[in-house]
């Protein structure tokens, strides 16, 4: 019988406010966050950073103010379009088709200024929408800048480094060119020709680092994704869980559609843009009746140089980091089959040791039951798996085996609407390409009637 004295005592129920107390304290720890993210120090990748975003602003990639998109663009009209087409404008005189042919620069000059107005329009875009670090995928909050710190550093260098290789060359046959060329068009001063001279050289140098350093920012952005393919690559050695791998590979997977969503439009219109170059500088070359020399024509053979080194630049990223995704799946198969063989080895090396018998046996061997004369002393047990074993090593099995399934149907890579850009897409637009370069450049230094 219970005791009708005792009293049990309730607490009060708590206030009903749980939702406004996490919305005070969601807004309490977003300055705290802010804070703290300001209180980080600044490390080398930080500067490199820094740096890097310095000279993108230098060249007009920055637009992330009205002030900023406006000198760009004046800069690059300026520069780039209105300087060079005054001066062969005004450059006109009898007997200068020895020196220059107007016809050839103008069209030289046009499909310079399409091409570094497409790499400006895309650059600027994606760097005013994600900042620097998210465009790199280098952010401080995905932790993996700590691991990659260095590694980081060193591929920007490496790349602004390849920056200075190709266009040094580029810079010096051109600025050979143009002072062969003011030996043949006179002009009224020498301070007036070397005026020009500057000027031609200062408007070809930045037309083609424009575009030259869009193709590096590719460049630069697949070669850091390459260092996560191999990491990966790396810890299929070392990580056994399935759930881990799929997970990673899924967040390289997501990386790769967006570097992929990203540059399809600018890769698409510099494949068209130098394309078309290609075929207009074909024809008018072939078309023109009289005599095309290094002097008068030289300008083709820099601009050819400088559009095909981004292409291959561009191909040579997108290729390699496809190759790497897609030889994801070959490494895996590998790792299951050398996991389903030593499993079943052991398994098996397991049931002969129960028999006293060091040698590996045969699945059919190890179910066999040896009887001797009286039934009182048969061996009636086989040390066989457990129900536990047997599904466990199957569980495993299946999910590693699901696991190579899905990397073979998903094997990844950078795409152009669809089309992956591998090794079947470049060596046909490879080879399309260096047929109209190899031709141009024929007929621009060879002299032809």
């Amino acid at each position: 019988m219970a005791d009708p004295h005792i009293q049990i005592q309730t607490d009060p129920p708590p206030a009903q406010t749980p939702l406004l107390n996490n919305s005070n304290q969601n807004h309490t720890q977003l300055p705290q966050q802010q804070q703290q993210e300001n209180q980080i120090p600044e490390t080398d990748l930080d500067r490199t950073l820094q740096k890097l975003e310095y000279f993108l602003t230098f060249l007009g990639f920055n637009h992330s103010s009205v002030l900023s998109f406006v000198l760009s663009w004046t800069a690059f009209v300026v520069t780039g379009v209105l300087v060079p087409v005054v001066i062969l404008e005004l450059s006109n005189c009898p007997g200068c088709e020895k020196g220059q042919i107007k016809d050839f620069e103008l069209c030289i000059v046009a499909s310079q200024a399409c091409l570094a107005a497409i790499s400006l329009i895309c650059m600027s875009h994606n760097l005013r929408k994600y900042g620097i670090r998210k465009f790199l995928f280098v952010d401080r909050h995905s932790g993996h800048m700590e691991r990659f710190h260095y590694q980081y550093i060193q591929q920007i260098k490496d790349s602004l480094r390849l920056l200075i290789v190709w266009s040094l060359p580029c810079f010096i046959l051109k600025t050979a060119r143009e002072i062969i060329r003011i030996l043949y068009v006179h002009h009224e001063s020498w301070w007036q020709s070397t005026a020009i001279l500057f000027a031609l050289i200062l408007s070809w140098t930045y037309l083609s680092t424009i575009s030259l350093s869009a193709s590096i920012l590719f460049h630069v952005v697949c070669n850091l994704q390459v260092m996560h393919f191999d990491d990966y690559a790396k810890l299929l050695a070392m990580e056994s869980d399935v759930v881990v791998l799929i997970e990673e590979h899924m967040r390289l997977r997501y990386h790769l559609s967006k570097i992929s969503h990203r540059f399809r439009i600018y890769l698409l219109l510099e494949f068209l843009v130098v394309t078309a170059s290609q075929i207009v500088s074909l024809f008018q070359t072939t078309g023109y009746g009289g005599k095309i020399t290094f002097i008068n024509g030289g300008d083709f053979a820099a601009s050819s140089v400088v559009q095909v080194v981004g292409i291959i630049l561009c191909l040579h990223a997108a290729t390699k980091i496809s190759h790497r995704a897609q030889n994801i799946a070959s490494i895996a198969s590998r790792w299951h089959a050398l996991a389903t063989c030593s499993s079943a080895d052991s398994s098996q090396l397991r049931v002969s040791n129960s028999f006293g018998n060091l040698e590996a046996s045969s699945p059919l061997n190890s179910v066999y039951m040896n009887y001797s004369e009286s039934d009182l002393v048969s061996l009636d047990y086989v040390a066989m798996p457990t129900n536990t074993q047997l599904a466990s090593y199957m569980s495993s099995y299946h999910r590693r085996q699901a696991y190579v399934m899905y990397l073979q149907a998903n094997p990844g890579g950078i795409t152009i609407f669809g089309w992956t850009v591998d090794r079947a897409l470049i060596n046909t637009i490879f080879f399309i390409e260096l047929s109209l370069v190899t031709f141009v450049l024929g007929k621009t230094i060879v002299n032809s009637n």
